[in-house]
């Protein structure tokens, strides 16, 4: 019986290992915060928070529902607290645009408020858990994003003429995203992370994207797994892959990649087109 078992629960084992998404999930940059998580892959926020009703409460029909409502109060405290911390750009977070704006604190608030559970639980002893979760994306990124990134119109392509290669421009390699490879340098995510060359001048950021790509697919993608990232759609079939050099210092989200790979970059209008629309991957290494 149990010879018959074993490969059963062998099998079971590998399904759980295997499935769908399962190798994804473990490759996901996710920076862990007190009360909750930053899912930068996924471009989520995630807390939780736990109630108990009041002691007047306890045996009654309301008992569940106020600590449900305690909880969710809760894990909404703990979101605010959060993404006050989210790095938007090298030395700036969110918390330093919600001090010099207060209806852009007011609109996180009600944002906050209204998000909806993803789970809950009712425990033995009478508590309630429950998760929310926040999108980094749409509304979020609209609101805290750097006035500068503006719609951008679309970038014109020629081509040297009839049967030519849309894939190549004079001698140079046309790419479909960029992906930077940061391990080993204790890079960190950021909603507006910026790319430099060697010599200081932007190779990546604000000024590059369009706010609507910006706005509903986040800058860049983040990933811990090379493999991941050049499998991603975001970056298509054709991504240019550079190595990141070193990293600000002070803010540890602004890299700086060769001159060499940025001039590959800056060779095609199309390149351009691609940063444009955010089809940028960094690497970093897990937590």
């Amino acid at each position: 019986m149990r010879c018959n078992l074993l490969p059963s629960v062998t099998l079971a084992i590998l399904l759980t290992i295997l499935r769908p998404g399962a190798a994804e999930a473990l490759d996901e940059f996710v920076e862990q915060v007190a009360n909750g998580n930053i899912n930068w892959t996924l471009g989520v926020v995630q807390t939780t928070g736990t109630g108990v009703s009041p002691e007047w409460a306890l045996g009654t029909p309301q008992e569940r529902p106020l600590a449900l409502t305690a909880a969710r109060t809760a894990a909404q405290r703990h979101l605010l607290e959060v993404i006050q911390g989210i790095r938007i750009q090298s030395k700036t977070n969110v918390s330093h645009i919600m001090a010099s704006d207060d209806s852009i604190t007011a609109h996180l608030e009600r944002m906050v408020k209204d998000t909806q559970l993803k789970s809950k639980k009712y425990m033995t002893d009478g508590t309630v858990e429950v998760t929310i979760e926040m999108s980094l994306n749409g509304g979020f990124a609209q609101l805290i994003l750097p006035h500068d990134i503006k719609q951008v119109e679309p970038i014109k392509t020629s081509t040297s003429g009839p049967g030519s290669n849309p894939g190549k421009t004079s001698g140079s390699d046309s790419y479909t995203g960029l992906i930077v490879d940061t391990r080993g340098l204790d890079a960190r995510p950021a909603m507006n992370p910026k790319i430099f060359d060697e010599d200081g001048v932007e190779v990546y950021g604000s000024a590059f994207v369009s706010r609507e790509y910006a706005v509903q697919q986040g800058m860049s993608g983040y990933s811990k797994n090379i493999d991941t990232a050049i499998s991603n759609q975001r970056v298509a079939d054709h991504p240019l892959i550079v190595k990141g050099l070193k990293t600000d210092p002070l803010s540890l989200s602004d890299i700086v990649i060769s001159n060499a790979d940025a001039a590959k970059l800056r060779s095609t209008s199309q390149n351009l087109s691609l940063l444009k629309q955010c089809r940028v991957m960094i690497v970093m290494d897990g937590q």
